[in-house]
């Protein structure tokens, strides 16, 4: 049975991702923020404590997060902190601060705007000052890297790649959450016609560019039980990093995933798992990583494929892997979330409706 100290997501909300948002971010903020306490039926001043991912970089100012905490307004006035991750570490951070046990009510935001930056010029900031930015690697041209060695492992192939893409496709036309892209071809053998934007990545295996917003409200038991009918416990959340030089691991395996999972409870009866794979080799991978069975629905939301909204992404696969539990009706989800070159760091979140001994938690 369910412990007092037990920890559940009671709603989510999040904005479209959408090529160019007008918003600003604290824009944005406000309306998630108000949407998911709506859902929750509780104000404000019911909120012990916030926290917020997003990216200076994208901005291109420092402390840019700090026009985002009117989002949560400054009346009452709450304890709140910030991360320069994704909004799914600051989710972390907010599961971390309720096992504190003297607040019973936190919200996790995440928000972020690429299109306000070049994220080629952009991501290389943030790998190895010495070794790795001077030479100028985007995440497409690493992503094509890790790609190849999958490939050339036989741990993948191009159609398999190109499948990905067109199931992400077909599953985001019935999400109005993610980015519709027009026109945007389902067919693998007409996929696979395509040329390469970075070989052996077409342009249908890469993320769009995509603004968009998330928040996750999350409450200790008693209070969970109070204000939904059947909130997504955390059943666990665990988190790990690798090394930061993808030229010194493995690129066809994500171990730092494997042990997050693990230490988070395992994937033995997940039924849904929503993975941030911004590439469709990189679905493959965590897809391996975890061990997950064919059985098990991946990103039926679309995944980061069809919406990938820089420091929300992560969030977002949470917040859907939540909604799976609290308005699908599914028993035990995952969500995923990663941040890093290459898959070097992971999130894994378990997520359950149901008890130990099976019966709906109430």
């Amino acid at each position: 049975m369910r412990q007092d100290s037990d920890i559940a997501i009671v709603a989510t909300a999040q904005l479209p991702a959408v090529r160019r948002q007008e918003l600003t971010e604290t824009e944005m903020l406000l309306a998630v923020v108000d949407e998911a306490l709506g859902k929750a039926g509780i104000k404000r001043s019911d909120v012990g404590f916030s926290c917020q991912g997003s990216c200076d970089y994208i901005s291109g100012g420092t402390f840019s997060f700090v026009p985002n905490l009117d989002a949560m307004g400054a009346w009452p006035p709450i304890h709140e902190s910030h991360v320069e991750m994704d909004g799914a570490w600051a989710m972390y951070e907010a599961w971390v601060r309720l096992k504190h046990g003297d607040i019973d009510i936190a919200v996790a935001m995440g928000s972020g705007k690429s299109s306000t930056g070049d994220p080629a010029a952009m991501y290389p900031l943030e790998l190895d000052p010495y070794y790795l930015a001077p030479l100028g690697l985007d995440p497409v041209s690493l992503a094509a890297l890790q790609a190849r060695q999958l490939i050339e492992s036989g741990k993948t192939t191009e159609r398999e790649l190109a499948e990905i893409a067109a199931r992400s496709r077909r599953d985001a036309v019935g999400n109005a959450k993610q980015q519709q892209l027009r026109n945007a071809e389902q067919d693998v053998d007409k996929l696979l016609a395509e040329g390469y934007l970075r070989s052996p990545l077409r342009k249908s295996d890469l993320p769009p560019i995509s603004d968009g917003a998330c928040v996750v409200v999350m409450a200790t038991a008693r209070r969970a039980r109070e204000l939904v009918e059947r909130p997504a416990w955390i059943a666990g959340i665990d988190h790990r990093s690798e090394l930061h030089n993808p030229a010194l691991r493995d690129l066809t395996d994500s171990v730092s995933t494997r042990i997050a999972a693990e230490r988070a409870g395992g994937v033995a009866g997940v039924e849904v798992a929503e993975l941030m794979a911004p590439f469709t080799a990189q679905e493959v991978i965590l897809r391996q990583s975890l061990g997950l069975g064919e059985d098990v629905s991946i990103n039926p939301s679309g995944g980061a494929v069809t919406g990938n909204p820089l420091m929300a992404t992560g969030l977002v696969r949470i917040a859907n892997a939540a909604d799976q539990v609290i308005v699908g009706g599914r028993s035990r989800t995952l969500g995923h979330a990663t941040s890093g070159p290459a898959l070097q760091q992971n999130l894994v979140c378990v997520l359950e409706g149901t008890d130990v001994s099976g019966e709906d938690v109430r």
